[in-house]
């Protein structure tokens, strides 16, 4: 089977795998409004509505992953991307970023979405990658076919593809990153 590198990209002063979804609605609210206001990343530029609909995604994402046989341990994602994407250094003040090899995951505790998770699976453009969630071996079917959109779409304006996004499902490996 290939292999492959996954990164994660984070505020440095913040740390990796810090996660909305793991918190209390109303802990996520206060923590989403106040990046809001400060008005400083990427991410304040998010609707107010965005984690019901992270939620919404994350949930439906979970139930197609199961689908095809995956065994997620958490009931929300941690997120990367297949391959490394410079450009989500651009949603940070001060980025910092990690790697590991996909290899350190079972096939069933990572999925992935051609694309980011919120237009994977709300865009209604026919493309045939829309509104689905590949295991390992299906992945790279679909890279063969299509490519890395951070190669064939780095400036985004071929559409809102930027990467391959990674959903890991499995809070014990994410331990061991936690922290350095």
């Amino acid at each position: 089977m290939t292999s492959y590198f996954l990164y994660h990209y984070y505020e440095k002063e913040i740390g990796p795998f810090r996660n909305l979804s793991s918190l209390s609605p109303e802990k996520a609210d206060e923590i989403s409004n106040q990046i809001r206001q400060e008005g400083k990343t990427f991410a304040s530029q998010r609707s107010s509505d965005y984690l019901t609909i992270r939620r919404e995604l994350e949930s439906r994402a979970r139930d197609l992953f199961m689908a095809k046989g995956g065994k997620p341990k958490n009931s929300f994602p941690h997120y990367m991307t297949l391959g490394a994407c410079s450009w989500l250094e651009s949603w940070f003040n001060n980025p910092s970023s990690l790697s590991m090899s996909w290899d350190e995951w079972n096939e069933d505790s990572i999925s992935f979405t051609y694309g980011d998770l919120f237009p994977t699976m709300r865009y209604t453009d026919n493309k045939p990658y829309r509104k689905q969630v590949y295991t390992k071996n299906e992945i790279i079917d679909v890279i063969a076919e299509f490519g890395f959109p951070q190669e064939w779409n780095k400036l985004g304006d071929q559409g809102p593809e930027r990467y391959i996004e990674v959903q890991l499902w499995d809070e014990d490996v994410i331990r061991r990153y936690i922290g350095k």
